[in-house]
């Protein structure tokens, strides 16, 4: 009752966190590729982004290169695991990298976890909540959604220790009030039955697999996803220009639609990848494949 505060969808519960913890002119640490709420919930608070690249293949966090961007004014740190849009995953060391940073420079953590029970080839998905040390600085953010392919029911949730989910309410208390209790019934029935939510990885990995295989020939080329249900594909070896061309391309002349990276950059460069939904059906995944191939 004192540390779970549901939310009208996970962007809600992300705005939330933000507006406790920034003050005007604080500096938040956020890693690009992005998700594009970050920095406006940011900038409107009256504080400032502080973006550090995630470099491909891997695109995991350089803890030296964040060590070097702490100053006097960083107040925290956003983090995506798994992440949107690129399907890397944090680890253990990961986290004792971040608990160091945040012990010496008395830093808060938001977390935002929404892809956390989409993680494959046997890997599990370790919450920055769940660390020791971590976990009293720490906003972590879930999405129903996420997890059930539900996203328009607008049902999250933010779990942080009593003395920071109290602030934590109080801005939410006059974002929304109240989050729709019909809605929160349907699935807390739904969650009395385990195997609900548990097999969500398998049914997830085996179309991230369909995907993959077949994509084989096409001229991608990729790094597996190893959580959420995207998959980045690189198009280098078959188009020169940006993303977003090559997007556009793609839907006046394939009539697909994927998404490219440059939105989900603003101090960066974007590789050359673009970014597949595979939580469709077979036949839709093939569908597209089908019609990426003909690119």
């Amino acid at each position: 009752d004192k540390e779970v505060t549901v939310t009208a969808g996970a962007t809600q519960a992300l705005a939330a966190a933000i507006a406790a913890l920034v003050h005007p002119g604080d500096e938040i640490i956020v890693f690009e590729p992005t998700y594009d709420a970050y920095v406006p919930l940011i900038e409107v608070q009256g504080g400032k982004a502080v973006a550090l690249e995630l470099k491909a293949p891997s695109f995991l966090p350089d803890w030296a290169e964040v060590a070097q961007a702490i100053g006097p004014k960083t107040r925290g740190i956003i983090l995506n695991t798994p992440h949107n849009p690129c399907g890397s995953t944090l680890s253990e060391n990961d986290l004792e990298q971040l608990s160091k940073l945040v012990n010496e420079h008395n830093l808060y953590v938001v977390s935002d976890e929404v892809y956390e029970h989409i993680v494959f080839d046997d890997g599990k998905h370790i919450s920055v909540g769940s660390h020791k040390e971590l976990k009293d600085r720490t906003f972590v953010i879930s999405s129903f959604g996420k997890t059930f392919h539900t996203t328009g029911w607008k049902i999250g949730y933010c779990l942080a220790p009593e003395n920071i989910s109290w602030e934590f309410r109080k801005v939410h208390q006059f974002m929304v009030y109240s989050v729709s209790t019909p809605v929160q019934y349907a699935y807390a029935d739904y969650l009395t039955k385990p195997e609900n939510y548990l097999n969500v990885a398998d049914f997830y990995q085996t179309k991230r697999d369909f995907v993959l295989e077949k994509l084989e020939g096409s001229g991608f080329t990729y790094t597996k996803a190893s959580g959420s249900y995207f998959q980045l594909i690189d198009y280098s070896a078959i188009h020169q220009g940006s993303g977003v061309e090559l997007a556009v391309k793609l839907v006046k002349e394939n009539g697909i639609a994927l998404i490219p990276l440059e939105p989900f950059y603003v101090k960066f460069s974007a590789p050359k990848m673009i970014r597949i939904c595979f939580a469709k059906t077979n036949e839709v995944l093939k569908s597209g494949i089908e019609r990426l191939k003909m690119s």
